[in-house]
């Protein structure tokens, strides 16, 4: 239960639920156990004037004496019947009661998580798979509700019980109390051990399905590759036999489950014959009455779910703790992407990085070394290498998605530690290299920066990201819905619809990190001669393997191996001869082959 006590602080948030589901509990209990005293009455009404209503025979009082015992056999009927309405009723407040308590838990605790994995650095999803993340979210959360709820609720229940009716029934008859409760230790240690068999193929029917569900998102997102290889058929076969497994892994299921209400009625039937053998050679004796022995098998078949439910509530439990041990894993799971000054003012734009490097701590790769540069408000600077020399990384330190392992990196000449990470972003935009789009309209991903949706900025920053005319041939132009990913658009325009986001939130500064590969270089022209107008007194980078990229630039830098090996501006860097240059006419030879 060291796992499960993290939950405590919902408990006593929502302890009107669990207190009020706890006196509905005792309630719905007392008007479970008062029919078989009402069906002892009744029988030992019968049984105890039955030799008098024989006396009566061929008199009238005999037909008197007949209608008064009838009169009481249906009060005790009507009873009955009303204290099992009651009953129904309580219930259902038990389950309006802690059922609900679990789902108000289960809401906070998928909210905790989801604003707590949003809080964490990218150093955590580096090192954290995404189907791992959404299993705990997901699978997890549902495993710990099921003790929050249902574990808790027939726990509650099984207690009580227990408590009000093993006295009733040792008042009436220790001995038939011990024997009626014989098989039902077994019962309970039995139905353990099964269900612990079924939740353990029930797990390996969830891989199975995840791998199976897995295969097929992976085969639909792929279809163009897919039908590209003309690789179908293979597909088919693979999917045959994930399917394969599955079906095997649900009949091995099939196969215990089937063992489960046999075992439960057997035991229940040992239980009844051993009350029924017990409890009438003792009314044979004078000790109980006919009355005790129905009162009796009742009350069996009142304890018979509780002690079934024991295995199985503690079979919850046990997964609920597994489950839970895993969420407080992440949740203790520290951001070190903090501030402690937290300071939020308007930024101008000046960015300064001074002998910053910076190494992965995961791969230990040495990504930034020494690198210092100034880029002033109003200036553009282009970052130029090859892949892998480190160009992503400074996007990344300078939208604080990771921090320095060595230097300082100040905007406005204060420290990037020191503002709110949140208000900072804020005010920047960033295009990163690998565009991601949302499956939504394309007004609503443009405007996805922004507090409220405006369409005269969705317009303006689409024209300036030299799409506008693009999306006016769709037949619902604006409003058409991305497929996943984006997958509706071409590489070229999921990369300018990007930067189109970007601009509309029109931020002071703005980063594109290797955001025009796809797109040919008229189109880039344009989008770079937008963002010269666009981004005046403003500060923008542009980080990009492509020289052409640099062409309008202020300053530019040229990264290799995370070392600045030559700066300048475009004309200084070609009439250097350097790498700027091999790197140019290495690209302008490979245009002019394409062409």
């Amino acid at each position: 239960m060291k796992e499960l006590s993290y939950l405590n602080k919902y408990f006593i948030k929502y302890k009107s639920y669990l207190l009020l589901g706890l006196l509905f509990v005792i309630l719905s209990t007392i008007f479970q156990i008062l029919p078989a005293q009402l069906v002892r009455y009744a029988l030992d009404l019968v049984a105890d004037n039955l030799s008098t209503y024989k006396s009566f025979e061929g008199l009238d009082l005999q037909e008197v004496f007949r209608e008064t015992i009838n009169k009481s056999i249906v009060f005790y009927g009507v009873l009955i019947l009303l204290i099992a309405l009651l009953r129904g009723l309580f219930l259902f407040l038990v389950r309006q009661t802690i059922i609900i308590m679990s789902r108000h838990i289960e809401f906070d605790l998928k909210n905790e998580i989801f604003n707590h994995y949003q809080s964490l650095p990218l150093s955590f999803y580096r090192k954290n798979n995404t189907g791992d993340l959404m299993a705990r979210i997901s699978e997890d959360v549902s495993k710990v509700r099921m003790y929050i709820g249902p574990a808790i609720m027939y726990g509650l229940n099984m207690v009580i019980l227990a408590l009000i009716l093993l006295p009733v029934m040792f008042s009436i008859s220790v001995k038939l109390t011990l024997y009626a409760l014989i098989p039902l230790p077994i019962l309970s240690v039995s139905i353990y051990f099964v269900n612990n068999i079924i939740n353990k193929r029930s797990e390996e029917i969830q891989e199975s399905l995840s791998d199976l569900s897995t295969f097929v998102q992976e085969a639909f997102s792929g279809i163009r590759v897919l039908k590209s290889f003309a690789r179908e058929t293979d597909s088919l076969q693979k999917f045959a036999k994930e399917s394969d497994r599955y079906k095997k892994k649900s009949l091995q299921l099939t196969q215990v489950n089937a063992m489960f209400f046999p075992l439960i009625m057997s035991l229940i039937g040992l239980s009844t014959v051993l009350t029924v053998f017990v409890g009438g050679a003792e009314v044979i004796k004078g000790n109980l009455s006919v009355g005790n022995i129905a009162e009796f098998i009742l009350y069996v078949n009142l304890l018979t779910w509780p002690v079934t439910a024991l295995g199985w509530v503690t079979s919850i439990i046990q997964r609920a703790a597994a489950s839970q041990k895993r969420i407080n894993e992440f949740l203790k799971t520290e951001n070190d992407i903090v501030s402690k000054q937290n300071i939020e003012k308007e930024i101008l734009g000046k960015v300064e990085f001074k002998h910053v490097s910076f190494t992965y701590l995961e791969s230990g790769i040495h990504a930034l070394k020494d690198i210092s540069f100034t880029v002033n408000p109003g200036e553009s600077i282009a970052i130029i290498g090859t892949t892998g020399s480190g160009k992503s990384t400074i996007a990344n330190l300078i939208g604080r998605m990771l921090d320095p392992t060595e230097g300082v990196i100040q905007v406005d000449g204060i420290d990037l530690k020191h503002y709110n990470p949140t208000h900072f972003r804020d005010q920047i935009g960033c295009v990163p290299q690998d565009v991601f789009l949302f499956s939504d309209t394309i007004s609503n991903n443009v405007a996805f920066g922004l507090n409220e949706l405006n369409e005269q900025k969705t317009i303006e920053a689409l024209k300036n990201a030299d799409l506008f005319e693009n999306v006016m041939e769709f037949p619902k132009q604006l409003e058409t819905i991305l497929g996943e990913r984006g997958i509706t658009l071409s590489g070229g325009q999921k990369q300018r619809l990007s930067i189109a986001r970007a601009l509309a939130k029109e931020p002071c500064l703005l980063i594109l990190d290797d955001c025009l590969s796809a797109v040919d270089t008229k189109t880039e022209n344009n989008i770079l001669n937008s963002l010269k107008k666009l981004m005046v007194n403003k500060t923008s980078i542009v980080i990009s393997h492509r020289v052409s990229s640099a062409k309008l630039a202020d300053k530019i830098i040229v990264l290799d191996d995370g070392n600045i090996i030559e700066s300048g501006t475009y004309e200084q860097l070609l009439a250097y001869n350097g790498t700027f240059k091999q790197l140019h006419e290495k690209q302008l030879v490979n245009k002019e082959i394409e062409d």
